[in-house]
């Protein structure tokens, strides 16, 4: 057997394996040779069918499950011998294998394309300066989370006159009879300069408008039809009020505070006011994390450099994904799957030389931690932990132990991110989120 290396770039090549008759044969032999004791021929006893028979009969597949095995082994082996990092897996050149006779042909050759990268150097230290973000939640912010949570738990009312905030439900009807359909309008879904003739009405009032410029936006959704009806809703409509629905926002007492956040969780207004400022400020600054996180792993990547192979990786991409995914879809998608690869090589990296390792201590933990707080509004408290040891076996063992490596990834992936920031330097940065939002658009 002869392996060659024939590199056409800084981080792509091809791998040749050259194979003759002495290399794959008598493994053929031997495999044909366990298949005659074994098989049951008609017109012979099991295991006494000629081996000229068996051979005709079983010699060629032989042939090929030996080859591809011997192509296996062998392409890992070198492969791992190599002092550059594989990318992907190995892509067989098809049109070289559409031409094998496996019948006649003694010797082989095979060819297959692969993308590595090498040298991968990640530098960093006090010169390197990132800003990190944290949150504040502002009154107005909080005043209308506590607004909305007033109206969610409000009474339901049936005023006589139609305000601002009201539902209307009623009949709408093209005047030309082309569309007629009974539903619930939200005026807060009812563009400005139209809401006007919205406000005032009662049970029985006629209304015209055009629909496609009275309601500002998801026309589709809030009529209840399908997009491809949205069409049909421009032009002069009639709605007939049959009922005016208004929420009474609830008032700010025991029973509001309790139903909010379970009994005797908080006891007075200004109590409420602050845990409501507590939880939606963990909310925000969970997601600013992640933001300011992802930032981290732009510097870093940016810093690195890393020449990626994207010839192969997109045509690795398409052909693992072969049915699935168009081109089209590949090359759109890439950008991301490159930024992750990026990061995943730059975290094994900063993880092998400073001898950072997941233990498995530490996906439990994290595990818990994750079921906590996809439990967290359930009110299941004290039997979510009495069971904790049960969802946690049964998250790490689910999607045949890939879970399990995920949260294995991730929490490496944390440990190379706190050990990064502790030797780069930090610009603390505390923000609206208005300025927040103004981060995610750029």
């Amino acid at each position: 057997m002869e392996i060659t290396l024939d590199k056409h770039s800084a981080n792509q090549a091809s791998v040749k394996i050259k194979l003759n008759e002495a290399d794959y044969q008598p493994k053929v032999d031997a495999k044909v040779k366990d298949y005659a004791r074994k098989a049951n021929i008609k017109g012979f006893r099991p295991g006494k069918a000629p081996i000229a028979m068996v051979k005709k009969l079983y010699g060629t597949s032989v042939l090929v499950d030996e080859i591809n095995n011997m192509l296996s082994s062998s392409l890992n082996d070198y492969l791992k011998s190599q002092t550059f990092r594989i990318l992907g897996d190995p892509l067989p050149v098809v049109e070289n294998a559409d031409q094998i006779d496996w019948a006649n042909q003694k010797d082989f050759d095979f060819e297959y394309k692969i993308g590595f990268v090498e040298d991968v150097k990640v530098d960093f230290d006090k010169s390197l300066n990132v800003t990190s973000y944290t949150l504040e939640v502002d009154k107005a912010t909080i005043a209308d989370a506590v607004s909305n949570l007033r109206r969610q738990y409000g009474k339901m009312t049936n005023p006589d006159v139609s305000q601002e905030g009201d539902f209307l439900y009623g009949d709408i009807k093209a005047l030309d009879g082309s569309f007629e359909k009974t539903f619930s309008l939200p005026l807060s879904k009812v563009d400005g300069r139209s809401l006007k003739k919205f406000i005032g009405l009662s049970k029985g009032d006629i209304i015209e408008f055009d629909p496609s410029k009275a309601i500002k936006e998801d026309l589709a959704e809030v009529v209840g039809v399908e997009d491809s009806e949205v069409e049909k809703l421009s032009g002069k409509f009639s709605f007939v009020v049959q009922n005016i629905n208004r929420t009474e926002e609830a008032e700010l007492n025991q029973e509001f505070f309790d139903k909010v956040f379970g009994p005797d969780q908080v006891d007075s207004e200004e109590a409420f006011m602050e845990k409501v400022n507590a939880i939606m400020s963990e909310n925000y600054n969970k997601e600013v994390k992640v933001f300011s996180d992802e930032k981290i792993k732009d510097t870093l990547i940016e810093k690195a450099n890393i020449d990626l192979p994207e010839g192969f990786l997109k045509e690795w991409l398409f052909r693992a994904n072969e049915g699935k995914v168009t081109q089209e879809q590949v090359d759109q998608e890439y950008p991301i799957y490159a930024k992750q690869l990026s990061w995943t090589i730059i975290s094994n990296e900063i993880a092998k030389n400073n001898e950072i390792k997941a233990e498995h201590e530490d996906v439990i933990e994290k595990t818990k931690e994750m079921i906590r707080e996809q439990f967290a509004s359930s009110g299941m408290g004290a039997q979510l932990e009495s069971s904790m040891d049960m969802f946690v076996d049964n998250y790490l063992q689910g999607n045949e132990g890939q879970n399990y490596m995920q949260m294995l990834t991730s929490v490496q992936n944390d440990k190379v991110l706190a050990f990064v920031k502790e030797k780069i330097d930090i610009t603390e940065e505390v923000i609206s989120i208005d300025k927040f939002k103004e981060l995610l658009e750029n």
